[in-house]
């Protein structure tokens, strides 16, 4: 046990996603400096927290955009709302996200990335921080393509792939794909060798051709329940065979809307520490609902959903904690719900450490403090 400081702001009886019991921490000039368990009935110095969490902020892999900018279709100019973007998504709790490009043509997907790259390198302080970017295609299977548009979906092929990203190699964190397609198992293992997460997803892979993707390296479903076959007790899917393997990421959209709220705490109770929220958020994030464009079709927003002209379901408007606070609502666990928009994100990521260990030496003010019984979960800045 480190000793009281009077030099130093205790926070104690506070709860951490994942780590079992009670804890506090030690807090000098706002930083964590340190952080122990507190023994069962302890009493210790410094705030009582009464059992609130205490996590890392969220981590987004699927967001394709925001006040109006659509990230596949970033052009040079629109530098200064992508910033203003980023600056909207730390105010909303999320500390980093994989800008996701859906299917689109090679040069503005190329020149998305660019400015990618120029915005990613101006990150600073009070301002969400851009990791590698998520291709979502267009490696898609045709049938299961959802609001992708047609004309831009390709085979997979290596050659396909470096027309997309050579150069931009580094700049890459995830890649959507269907892995049934042929071609996909060589686009599969170059991707593993650049360190990219491969996600299954728009995919009408069954079981067994999911487990072969697993195999290969495939470590995520993208969305999960949609645009891929169900549960369906004669016919298990790539879902059932995710949560049978143990080690695969089920990315959720908990909006209420693309997964039924009692299948997404089913699938958060049958693959707890694999499931990872998502907000799938859309170009009008943080705009009016109404009609919005996204490239040349209409996108009518309604209660944060986006839907097509024709009704196909393309995404949502919510922010990504909203999600964390439905999914404990429903009848998650809460622990598990932060930890879903958090660490998890984190750990698939590559990041190995606990979240202990991750949260030593942070700014507390880059923290999150969640407090409230699971019906009414709420968040805000730590400090």
């Amino acid at each position: 046990m480190i000793p009281f400081s009077h030099r130093m702001r205790w926070l104690s009886h506070l709860r951490l996603p994942l780590e079992p019991g009670s804890w506090r921490i030690g807090c000098d000039d706002d930083r964590i400096v340190a952080i122990e368990p507190l023994p069962e009935g302890a009493a210790a110095s410094g705030e009582n927290w009464q059992g609130d969490w205490l996590s890392p902020a969220g981590v987004d892999l699927q967001i394709n955009g925001g006040l109006g900018l659509a990230f596949p279709e970033l052009q040079p100019s629109d530098l200064p709302k992508l910033l203003e973007l980023l600056e909207l998504l730390w105010r909303d709790g999320v500390e980093a996200i994989s800008p996701t490009l859906v299917t689109c043509a090679v040069e503005p997907l190329r020149q998305a990335l660019g400015v990618l790259r120029e915005a990613r390198e101006l990150h600073r302080p009070g301002r969400c921080r851009l990791l590698g970017a998520h291709l979502e295609g267009p490696f898609l299977a045709p049938n299961k393509r959802g609001a992708h548009p047609s004309e831009h979906l390709a085979s997979p092929s290596l050659e396909a792939l470096q027309q997309r990203i050579g150069g931009f190699e580094d700049d890459i964190a995830l890649v959507t794909l269907a892995p049934e397609l042929p071609g996909s198992a060589a686009v599969i293992s170059a991707l593993r060798e650049q360190g990219v997460v491969v996600c299954l997803g728009h995919s009408e892979a069954d079981e067994q051709q999911a487990i072969a993707a697993f195999d290969q390296g495939v470590g995520m479903l993208t969305h999960t329940f949609n645009a891929m076959a169900g549960l369906q007790h004669r016919s298990p899917g790539p879902i059932a065979a995710a949560v049978l393997r143990g080690d695969v990421a089920l990315g959720l959209i908990a909006d209420g809307v693309h997964v039924a709220p009692s299948m997404a705490v089913l699938l958060q109770r049958l693959a707890p520490d694999q499931v990872v929220l998502v907000s799938d958020a859309l170009a009008p994030y943080g705009l009016a609902d109404g009609v919005h464009r996204w490239d040349e079709r209409a996108l009518i927003v309604e209660n944060g959903s986006c839907r097509l002209e024709d009704g196909t379901l393309a995404g949502v408007t919510l922010p990504l904690l909203d999600a964390v606070q439905r999914l404990a609502l429903w009848g998650a666990d809460a622990d598990q719900a932060i930890a879903a928009a958090t660490v998890l994100p984190r750990r698939l990521l590559g990041e190995e450490r606990s979240c202990a260990a991750q949260l030593l030496d942070r700014p507390l003010g880059e923290t999150l403090r969640w407090s409230g019984p699971a019906s009414s979960l709420r968040w805000c800045r730590a400090v």
